[in-house]
């Protein structure tokens, strides 16, 4: 399975840097010099490699120069494109409170009375924290739930499982 580690979110300046929008909580290491990121441009099938030449963060955000790319129109061409790892060169977590997006993506959502809730489809990162993006079981509509042990007491990965206890009126329809 192909995971998403970045996407290139435009160019910056006329010498071929890219800013990346990090998806991965080691950028130091996906995207450190000599690595080569396997990349998928946008609306494309196509995958090509390329080499990180360098990474530097610049205003909270990453600057990445891969080889070959040595202008702003090679760094335009590249808008959109994603960076992949394959899930299988991950290594387990050390933290057992820590989990790899697509081990959250498909799990079932329940109540701590068991109550079911509806399906992870989806993990978001924002600014202020990890978001699980449920689709209801009720009625199919997304639910935004907070990923923070207060809301999300229990994930078990060995039943498919997230158990949460949300505040009032966190799951109820807009």
């Amino acid at each position: 399975m192909e995971l998403v580690v970045g996407r290139v979110a435009r160019s910056h300046g006329v010498r071929g840097e890219l800013v990346v929008e990090v998806r991965t909580d080691e950028p130091e290491a996906r995207f450190a010099p000599g690595v080569t990121l396997r990349t998928r441009a946008p609306r494309s099938k196509e995958v090509r490699d390329f080499t990180v030449e360098s990474a530097r963060e610049h205003s909270g955000r990453l600057l990445v120069q891969l080889a070959g790319v040595v202008d702003r129109t090679a760094a335009d061409a590249l808008r959109g494109a994603l960076f992949l790892v394959d899930s299988d060169e991950l290594g387990p977590s050390q933290d057992p409170d820590e989990f790899y997006d697509h081990q959250l993506e498909g799990l079932n959502v329940t109540l701590t009375d068991g109550t079911a809730v509806g399906t992870v489809t989806e993990v978001l990162h924002s600014a202020a924290g990890e978001l699980l993006s449920v689709r209801a079981a009720a009625d199919g509509r997304e639910i935004l739930i907070p990923f923070v042990t207060a809301i999300v007491p229990t994930v078990s990965l060995a039943e498919r499982l997230i158990v949460v206890d949300p505040p009032e009126g966190l799951l109820d329809p807009e």
